[in-house]
């Protein structure tokens, strides 16, 4: 009996000195009461976010670009986790960059469609300067063809969400009225009243 106790003791004394081991290992590997401030690296050049980051311990990661033609190319837009937020040495710092190019969308067939259809499809693919030029046809107000920069365009060329595309609308001619029509009109009506 002795001896089932005197192990049952041993077992505790071992399993308090491997949980405290534990902890103070747990701590050391979490770096525990260690944190940083997440440095504020919206508007800075790719570069010198990425350096600013690394000389917190952070490491800076390009997580998205997106374009706007308003902003330097490769500066950072949004960061994620935000400026001023505490974190643990080693830490991912995600960033969305402005990039230097717009986005390249491939059209799909626009014509033979209305236009109120092309420009919704057009808008879809987040291509917004759309200009229409009405050319004489029998259907009105269907696209019978689309143009960038003066050349043809056929479905699968890719352009730049930012081009100003060109729409050719059909526009249908009204007819006009002759006095030929007018005279045979009037032959036609004296005609009629001749059989009543």
């Amino acid at each position: 009996m002795k001896k089932i106790l005197l192990n049952l003791g041993l077992m505790a004394i071992v399993g308090v000195i491997i949980g405290w081991l534990s902890m103070v290992w747990l701590d050391s590997w979490t770096r525990h009461g260690q944190t940083i401030k997440v440095p504020a690296v919206k508007a800075l050049p790719f570069g010198a976010a990425v350096s600013a980051l690394s000389a917190e311990g952070l490491t800076g990661i390009v997580n998205d670009s997106v374009y706007d033609s308003s902003t330097r190319p490769g500066t950072v837009i949004e960061q994620n986790p935000k400026a001023g937020t505490v974190v643990k040495e080693g830490r991912e710092v995600f960033l969305t960059i402005n990039a230097f190019s717009p986005k390249m969308v491939s059209l799909p067939v626009l014509t033979d469609i209305s236009v109120r259809q092309a420009r919704s499809i057009l808008e879809g693919l987040e291509v917004k300067n759309i200009v229409e030029k009405r050319i004489p046809s029998d259907f009105n107000d269907l696209v019978l063809g689309i143009r960038y920069k003066g050349q043809r365009l056929l479905p699968g060329a890719r352009v730049p969400v930012n081009a100003v595309i060109e729409l050719e609308v059909g526009e249908s001619i009204p007819e006009t009225i002759t006095e030929d029509t007018v005279q045979t009109t009037d032959s036609t009506i004296e005609h009629l009243d001749l059989f009543q």
